[in-house]
């Protein structure tokens, strides 16, 4: 029988553990992206790639990042010292930008002992050998840049070799030591190599922070002692989502939305979805297969209680907005997990009463070559919105209105005349939060799948070339409502040197949806400003060349309002 009191306590160390290696990640880092901006995950696993805790960091990183692991665990042997890298969105990754560093922690190399120290427990875990990890740990960050077409690497390309330098997982530390030709091949591949190796040394000494807390934990409790709790932790986790779920009305809840374009062609995008709330079925995605492997998840199962189910949605597109599974799984995984309450861990006992089908082939789960650049941002958000939507037919007292629904994406890269050397600015700009049921959205704030800060003006200009004009929120831009929608943001950017600007942003041939008869909010717009005052409207998917002294302003979304403004 679980002991609450002792699940309680490791519940918070290990989440303490993955909250101390995002600490040491963004005050090591190198780039505004990662210091300031906080655009890293961080996460704790158990000996078969399970997460056992979350930082409160990044939801698009977090929920497939137990990919990431698997891959690493499929690829190498990993022995003590050893640190995984990688990138390849269909081999564990997510989009180019995002690298991820796995670790092994190897405990009974270290010389602590399996037993359960001062409160031994009968029939624990027995010896193994020492090349098989007792926990791991990741970090994963988007840098600003990691090669391809376009400075900042999030252009508008329409095959992943013109996105920037593809990293299957390979061995960055090798016993402890750097493997310097690796590095050497990475850094000789981006724009700014310097800021880059800082950062994925920041990400590294994440990575050793979260080793040395869980040598800690076991030699205070031993090893044995720590396992079985993150066990009871994955198996804590599954019940209270299977209880929540039994909450939810049984039945078939089907919705759609769409992403403007694709950047290439000028034709909406759908998504649709058809989850069934007490169904079960037999067909398992391959992210799933590999999840399952693990000899905790071949315990017998309980039936699935809900099944997601993208068929419908559209093949596969052109241009960078296409999503990876692991994508898709990460935005079902966030949006249940946001139904429960705060306390319950975010482990991936969540995902096992949810099974999620994303037919191969599609915008929801793309295969090589296609660009995915835009999936892990911009796609991730309307998968968001759309179970969102079938949901708010279940169970309409819980679920607000669409948020802004982009990350408007927005890179400036060019020569830094202060410095000679190539820069690469890359940055997500907030939006208005849809209204709930009960209060108005919030506005001017990052959502969903984002959970980033702003880029402040004295950090953006002291290490850009660049000047920050206007930032303010946009007025009358959230729906009307009972509720109103959050308003969005206006943000307008002078260059001052020549430079590309290169923007991937959605929602911007319509709001983000009212629910319950509230107003769309407003759609987001972007204009380059010239020398000579004039403006023009241009695309979300796009990149331009500015000369110095040019602006860009960017106008956000708001979010929908929800309810009949006249209800009472």
């Amino acid at each position: 029988m679980r002991d609450p009191v002792e699940l309680e306590v490791f519940k918070n160390l290990y989440h303490s553990i993955a909250e101390e290696m995002g600490a040491a990640l963004r005050r090591t880092s190198f780039s505004p992206n990662i210091k300031e901006r906080r655009d890293y995950s961080c996460a704790v696993f158990d000996s078969e790639g399970q997460v056992i805790a979350m930082g409160d960091h990044m939801p698009v990183h977090l929920g497939s990042m137990p990919m990431s692991v698997a891959a690493a665990i499929d690829q190498c042997e990993l022995e003590p010292g050893d640190v995984v890298m990688l990138n390849d969105p269909f081999r564990g990754g997510t989009h180019l930008p995002d690298i991820t560093m796995v670790m092994p922690v190897h405990l009974s190399h270290s010389g602590i002992k399996r037993g359960d120290g001062a409160r031994p427990r009968p029939g624990g875990a027995q010896p193994r050998h020492h090349t098989t990890p007792d926990f791991y740990v990741a970090s994963r960050a988007h840098h600003a840049d990691v090669g391809g077409t376009y400075p900042g690497s999030m252009g508008p390309c329409r095959e992943i070799y013109q996105e920037g330098f593809r990293i299957p997982p390979v061995k960055i530390m090798r016993g402890g030591k750097l493997v310097a030709d690796v590095l050497a091949l990475l850094l000789s591949n981006v724009r700014t190599p310097e800021e880059r190796e800082g950062d994925l040394g920041a990400q590294i000494a994440a990575c050793q922070t979260g080793s040395q807390r869980l040598r800690e934990i076991c030699a205070s409790y031993g090893i044995a002692r720590a396992r079985q709790a993150a066990a009871d932790l994955l198996v804590y986790s599954e019940e209270m989502m299977r209880a929540f779920l039994r909450t939810i009305p049984p039945g078939r809840y089907q919705a759609e939305d769409f992403l403007d374009d694709d950047g290439v062609e000028d034709k909406p995008v759908r998504i649709a979805v058809t989850i069934h709330i007490g169904a079960s079925s037999k067909k398992k995605s391959s992210v799933e297969t590999r999840l399952a492997m693990s000899p905790a998840s071949r315990r017998k199962k309980q039936s699935d209680q809900v099944t997601i189910d993208f068929t419908g949605s559209d093949p596969q597109v052109q241009g960078a907005i296409n999503a990876v599974e692991a994508i898709t799984y990460s935005a079902c995984f966030y949006v249940f997990r946001c139904l429960l309450r705060e306390d319950v861990p975010a482990t991936s006992g969540l995902m096992r009463p949810i099974r999620v089908i994303a037919p191969s082939g599609t915008v929801v789960n793309a295969k090589p070559p296609a660009a995915v650049a835009g999936g892990n941002v911009e796609t991730s958000q309307r998968i968001v919105d759309v179970l969102l939507k079938a949901l708010a037919q279940a169970i309409p007292d819980r679920i607000p209105a669409a948020a802004s629904g982009t990350m408007n994406n927005l890179t400036i890269g060019g020569i830094d005349p202060r410095s000679g050397e190539p820069f690469a600015y890359y940055e997500t700009i907030a939006g208005g939060m849809g209204a709930r049921p009960t209060k108005d959205g919030v506005s001017g704030v990052h959502t969903h799948m984002t959970n980033s800060l702003n880029t402040p003006a004295e950090a953006l200009e002291y290490a850009y070339p660049i000047r920050l004009w206007q930032y303010s929120l946009r007025s009358k831009s959230g729906g009307a409502g009972l509720h109103a929608g959050g308003e969005g943001i206006v943000r307008e950017i002078e260059v001052l040197t020549d430079a590309q600007v290169t923007l991937l942003a959605d929602r911007r041939s319509r709001g983000p949806y009212g629910l319950a008869g509230g107003a769309d909010g407003a759609p987001g717009r972007t204009l380059i400003i010239r020398r000579d005052g004039s403006a023009e409207e241009i695309s979300g998917k796009t990149s331009v060349r500015l000369r110095s002294g040019e602006r860009v302003r960017i106008e956000s979304p708001g979010g929908g309002g929800w309810g009949r403004p006249n209800a009472i």
